[in-house]
């Protein structure tokens, strides 16, 4: 079953996260609404962001600092994440470790 790209947009503005992360994690949800759900609150969100196959390496990118792990941990496993982008994550997470070096 395929959603439409209205329904989408529509359902990215809902109140539940359950349903935010349900289109964060949809393959239909369009790079624009991605980089909308790429900064919402809630963490479960954006780790739906994160895990799309069809987010691309510039929402990563940003994804890539989050202040949540596991938001950290998917942005590393998407395909669509560059050495670049891998290496961000890496270099976030020693920091976190190790902050006053």
């Amino acid at each position: 079953m395929t959603s439409s790209l209205e329904s989408l947009t529509l359902l990215a503005r809902a109140v539940d996260c359950l349903v935010r992360y349900g289109v964060a994690s949809n393959p239909n949800t369009t790079p624009e609404t991605l980089t909308i759900l790429a900064q919402d609150e809630d963490w479960g969100v954006r780790c739906g962001v994160a895990n799309n196959l069809n987010t691309p390496p510039e929402i990563l990118t940003i994804l890539a600092r989050d202040e949540d792990a596991s938001v950290r941990y998917w942005v590393a496993q998407n395909p669509n994440a560059t050495r670049e982008i891998i290496q961000t994550v890496r270099a976030y997470e020693f920091y976190l470790q190790h902050p006053t070096l």
